[in-house]
């Protein structure tokens, strides 16, 4: 079932065999009560308890990206692998702990439960940690809609979006061709890793900021929100 090439949000929507989510925008607001600002201080301060120079992951801290700081770390200490593991597991830990009081996306979860009933497979396709993920879907009840198939972080950045590393997972567990498949993202990350996995696209652009980026990134067709895909699920 080849998708078309189409520009209404709608046809991709039906068109496609399975439907993989970015997990943090797309679902939910992961950091909305557990800032990102204050998890990416606390990766720094570790990073310069254990003896490292704190500057490299300055930028990150000011942009409030925890993952930017994973990134900066493995960029200026690609040889430290224990220091890579502490870090990784501080902020799987902070992005548990997110997930407690992360705020559903407006219309993620019936989007979702639509196309589960419909027979559409389900898969995340993330950044964020996968325990993260199965907390939030657990805490929810949707965690049944996805199977098991949530395929986020690893122990290695350089793996994370826009390589299409958790792209190629998802189809090798889901057994769905690239072109029968649709990614749901709002990241640039999200539409270069779709697009170098050969899966179709949709952007998710909340807001005005979001959908230029995304169109800069090569995104030909976002919605401003998810409610309005329940009909086509």
């Amino acid at each position: 079932m080849t998708q078309p090439h189409a520009t209404d949000p709608h046809v991709l929507l039906s068109s496609a065999a399975c439907v993989f989510f970015d997990f943090d925008g797309p679902v939910c607001r992961l950091f909305a009560g557990h800032p990102a600002a204050g998890v990416a201080q606390r990766l720094a301060a570790r990073l310069e308890a254990l003896g490292r120079d704190p500057a490299p992951v300055a930028v990150s801290v000011r942009d409030a990206d925890p993952l930017g700081v994973l990134l900066a770390v493995r960029k200026h200490y690609p040889q430290d692998r224990a220091l890579m593991a502490v870090l990784e597991e501080q902020l799987t830990e902070e992005e548990v702990v997110a997930a407690g009081s992360a705020t559903p996306t407006p219309g993620a979860a019936a989007l979702v439960r639509a196309l589960a009933a419909a027979g559409t497979r389900l898969a995340v396709t993330t950044n964020n940690s996968p325990a993260a993920v199965a907390s939030y879907l657990a805490r929810d009840g949707l965690g049944p809609c996805f199977d098991g198939h949530i395929h986020g972080r690893g122990p290695d950045p350089a793996l994370l979006k826009p390589d299409p590393d958790c792209l190629h997972r998802a189809l090798e567990s889901t057994g769905v061709a690239a072109a029968d498949a649709l990614m749901i993202g709002d990241s640039a990350a999200d539409r270069l890793a779709a697009g170098k996995a050969g899966v179709p696209f949709l952007g998710y652009a909340e807001n005005a900021e979001k959908y230029g980026r995304l169109r800069n990134a090569g995104a030909e067709v976002s919605v401003s929100t998810l409610e309005g895909l329940v009909r086509a699920a």
